[in-house]
């Protein structure tokens, strides 16, 4: 049977990494996967663009190149933070995908629409004040991220909404000390892959032992060898890294006997926030490639804009926390109607023919995910190091959540992916040590 040594559960980038980790050392391992393809949060579609639609005048300025025929967008991780430290930057290179090393443009409103000049740096001084007074209160016990701002703070609603977007949630159930490890250990280089990071991850697992559509419901490790109840039967190995979003444990959704009661309430603790996408195709227009725009910065429900991503005639629109969350309860079209009606505020009323939807996700209704990145309730940033925590040097876990600092990233998860990868080989390795030492006494 495959995975005598080790069972990796979860084939997004942690368990990814793991079984390449485990596979390129030689060991007996298999990759289980509940869903019908690998990537996790990380997953690129190929969409055609839209044909030309008669009745659209001409460009409001310059002229459009004929668009590709298709594109291929990434409906889950986009960039690659900290990218000069990440190692998927040189895996991308070691594949021969392409890399977009220009600025994320974040601070920056295309042509100052709807935000002007004095406003945005008003804005940028709140928000240097908001971090200033959160750093001020690091010594202190926990508190939310919302302590540090006014209610009537006349930035607090953009500074909410960006908070959803980087950690899924709002101000108010962010903790203070989780944030700021992400932030002492972020750097500003972000970059994106022009044939997606999802392709870039997928690529990661080609030629692995994989199954998927193999859903585990019970981790039976009471035993020396431990038993997998799945899908498709029952499973045995040595070693299970299990690498599963953190709603999967914290709804008891895969049982451990003995019970592991700590996982499951560090997991709860480490609940998934929401960060949605919706890609727009924009016809008539020659958009500025990597342009940004934020939709209404006087309100925390509003979208983040990226104009014309690889040269591309799209506009990915992404939405964060709360907002999110209202739009998936919102039905089909709801996110494409608000982003459209956001736009059409900023560009002009011509602008609601151009604009026609192509892709967008859902991801808190995500089979086997239900969110998108993890973020710490408040006081529980330890529990990332309680998830992590190996058992019995047989049970490992691995995924963005069990990072401390590069936690909610792609680069996070291939961490602690290699990180329970190499515990699996130190405890094989004491276990051989241990074997020969015996046939020597």
């Amino acid at each position: 049977m495959a995975g005598a040594d080790a069972i990796v559960i979860g084939a997004g980038a942690a368990g990814i990494a793991a079984t390449r980790h485990l596979h390129a050392a030689g060991l007996d391992v298999l990759l289980v996967e509940a869903g019908d393809r690998v990537g996790g949060r990380a997953r690129s579609i190929t969409v055609p663009l839209p044909r030309r639609r008669p009745g659209i005048g001409p460009a409001l300025a310059g002229s459009q190149p004929p668009p590709a025929k298709q594109v291929t967008i990434d409906l889950g991780c986009g960039w690659l933070h900290s990218a000069k430290r990440n190692p998927w930057t040189a895996l991308a290179d070691h594949y021969g995908l392409a890399i977009d090393r220009s600025s994320a443009n974040w601070d920056t409103q295309w042509r100052d629409l709807g935000f002007p000049p004095g406003e945005q740096a008003a804005f940028h001084a709140a928000w240097d004040r908001w971090q200033q007074a959160a750093r001020v209160a690091l010594d202190a016990p926990d508190q939310p991220l919302a302590a540090f701002l006014a209610p009537d703070d006349p930035w607090r609603p953009l500074i909410d909404a960006i908070s959803g977007y980087a950690n899924g949630a709002p101000l108010a159930r962010v903790s203070l000390h989780d944030w700021a490890a992400y932030e002492d250990a972020a750097t500003d280089d972000n970059w994106a892959v022009r044939e997606g990071y999802g392709t870039l991850v997928a690529r990661h697992a080609r030629g692995l032992p994989l199954r998927l559509d193999t859903r585990v419901s019970r981790v039976d490790h009471r035993a020396a060898r431990i038993r997998l109840d799945t899908s498709r039967g029952t499973l045995e190995t040595r070693h299970v890294i299990l690498c599963v979003p953190t709603t999967m444990l914290a709804e008891e959704r895969i049982a451990f006997d003995p019970p592991l009661p700590d996982k499951h309430a560090a997991a709860a603790a480490l609940p998934l926030g929401l960060a949605d996408k919706l890609f727009l195709h924009v016809e008539g227009f020659e958009l500025p490639e990597n342009g940004h725009l934020i939709g209404n910065p006087h309100r925390a429900c509003t979208a983040s804009y990226r104009l014309g991503p690889f040269g591309w005639p799209l506009i990915e629109c992404f939405f964060g926390g709360d907002c999110a969350e209202a739009l998936e309860h919102g039905g089909d079209d709801a996110a494409a109607d608000f982003a459209i009606t956001e736009l059409v505020g900023l560009l002009g009323s011509d602008w609601r023919a151009r604009l026609a939807p192509i892709a967008a996700t859902r991801w808190r209704t995500a089979r086997y995910i239900h969110g998108s990145y993890s973020h710490a309730r408040i006081g529980a940033a330890p529990q990332r190091a309680v998830l992590a925590a190996p058992v019995d040097a047989r049970l490992f876990f691995a995924g963005e959540a069990c990072s401390t600092a590069d936690f909610s990233t792609a680069h996070g998860a291939f961490a602690t992916g290699i990180d329970a990868a190499e515990g699996v080989i130190g405890a094989l390795g004491a276990a051989s040590r241990f074997t020969a030492d015996l046939a020597l006494s």
